[in-house]
């Protein structure tokens, strides 16, 4: 049987806690010449990967609840970086569509993985094997 510790040195949740607010004081300098936060940037990521797409879409991409999502959507829709309209098919589905200031940010924002990737300092293969165990490690825990 597995020993268990109560040394914060040995929780992997806080060395994954650690890592996450590291990364994310790292995007602020980067998103903040953007004018985008780092959750607003995610959105962006999703509508610059597929495009116009189902709020629900981007809800499950990002494993945001409605309550979470709703009020960064309406921060970038004020922003002029996105628009919310309603299928005629289906009033009730919401699509969001980039602007073409939403789409024009992309170009800036081709400079931030780069940047990202130069202070984490990983290899190709660290990077692949790592986000494949944060992966796994999500998966397992959802469950």
């Amino acid at each position: 049987m597995r020993d268990f510790s109560l040394e914060l040195d040995d929780q992997l949740c806080f060395a994954l806690y650690a890592a996450s607010r590291a990364v994310t004081a790292r995007y602020r300098p980067l998103l903040d010449d953007l004018g985008l936060t780092y959750p607003q940037y995610l959105v962006l990521l999703v509508l610059w990967e597929r495009g116009p797409v189902p709020v629900k879409d981007v809800a499950a991409a990002l494993q945001l609840d409605y309550g979470t999502l709703s009020p960064l959507l309406k921060r970038l829709e004020s922003a002029g970086l996105i628009l919310r309209e309603r299928r005629p098919d289906d009033e009730r589905s919401v699509r969001l569509v980039l602007t073409e200031a939403g789409d024009e940010l992309r170009e800036r924002a081709k400079d931030v993985p780069p940047a990202m990737g130069e202070a984490m300092n990983l290899g190709e293969e660290d990077t692949a094997r790592l986000r494949a165990l944060l992966r796994t490690l999500a998966d397992n825990v959802s469950r």
